[in-house]
């Protein structure tokens, strides 16, 4: 395994993050595909065995169970609690990202983990509603008082971004030190502003979706996955871009004939040629767990780079949320989307 550094923070993570979306009890009014307590284990003591010490995961995954299953795992292998970076997040729960909401939903997610304390904690999404004074002083109260280490952030717009940094530096209070995006071959609009605002501030890009929730990972649009065939917010993300995707789908398979190696391999190794810290893979079975860190060896050369990128067009933002009132650009409300 291959380690960096969680931004500014000084954290040490491994260079894959696995993903807690695929863990957590089914429900048939949104994920169906996720994964029972026991296949949670076995993926996570996969994974740690194979070095990755750093997990994502959220208050409102699989409401709730995910981080439940997650916290029974690290128990159950008995895993020292320095050993693992545990993140979460916090947004789509009663009051969003109010002072009183953050203090109450910190607690929930330490119980379900069976932590007290969290390495980094995430806002989730840009809340229109409260001052980005109250939700920056409650994130700094969380990590004066020791119940997290760390803040993240995640799909938001650049601007939202840059004028929480701000607010942070001005009023002394913690700063963001991580940005978890939507970023992949597929969906490369945070190159625009995004990332260079990160790097403005020294976040690091954790990214979720680094395969484009399996298109990358075939030479078929669709597959008989439970996930291809019930996840609607998967076809919203990306179906609308289809038949210039493709085109990018096509070479990644190219690339992949020639190393040798599975397609989710070319698509995660493009993440690290474009200096991307810790991209996070959801892993339902075992398998994918050792082609993702298998993927840590494949190196592309520049021209590689050049060539998957090549047929990329401008997309519909997908992730950031509109204001109240204005139309989303492809944006969710779905609890459940990364």
């Amino acid at each position: 395994m291959q380690y960096t550094t969680l931004g500014h923070s000084g954290i040490k993570i491994s260079k894959l993050c696995l993903g807690g979306m695929s863990f957590g009890r089914p429900s048939p009014d949104f994920h169906q595909w996720t994964i029972g307590p026991d296949d949670t284990r076995a993926v996570i003591k996969r994974a740690l065995d194979l070095g990755i010490n750093f997990i994502d995961t959220a208050n409102c995954y699989a409401f709730g169970t995910s981080e439940e299953y997650i916290g029974a795992a690290l128990r159950d292998l008995g895993v020292a609690r320095d050993q693992v970076v545990l993140a979460s997040k916090v947004y789509f729960n009663e009051g969003k990202l109010s002072r009183e909401a953050i203090n109450r939903e910190i607690d929930g997610t330490l119980k379900r983990l069976g932590t007290d304390y969290l390495d980094l904690y995430i806002i989730h999404r840009f809340d229109y509603g409260t001052p980005i004074e109250e939700t920056m002083e409650a994130l700094d109260g969380l990590v004066r008082t020791g119940k997290v280490r760390a803040l993240g952030a995640s799909e938001m717009y650049a601007y939202q971004l840059h004028n929480m940094q701000v607010v942070a530096q001005q009023n002394g209070w913690t700063p963001f030190t991580s940005m978890q995006c939507h970023y992949n071959l597929l969906y490369r609009e945070d190159e625009r502003e995004m990332i260079p605002v990160c790097r403005q501030f020294d976040m690091a890009l954790t990214p979720y979706s680094p395969m484009a929730s399996g298109h990358l990972c075939r030479p078929t649009w669709d597959s008989e996955s439970c996930r291809s065939t019930t996840d609607a917010t998967m076809r919203n993300k990306y179906d609308a871009a289809r038949d210039n995707d493709m085109r990018i789908v096509g070479r990644v398979a190219e690339v992949a004939e020639r190393h040798g190696v599975p397609m989710a391999q070319i698509a995660l190794a493009w993440h690290w040629a474009r200096g991307v810290e810790s991209p996070i893979v959801g892993c339902s079975r075992l398998e994918r767990v050792d082609d993702a860190v298998a993927a840590l060896d494949v190196e592309l050369a520049a021209d590689e780079v050049a060539y998957l990128e090549e047929p990329y067009v401008a997309h519909e933002l997908v992730g950031p949320l509109a204001r109240p009132g204005e139309k989303a650009l492809a944006g969710t409300t779905d609890p459940n989307v990364k």
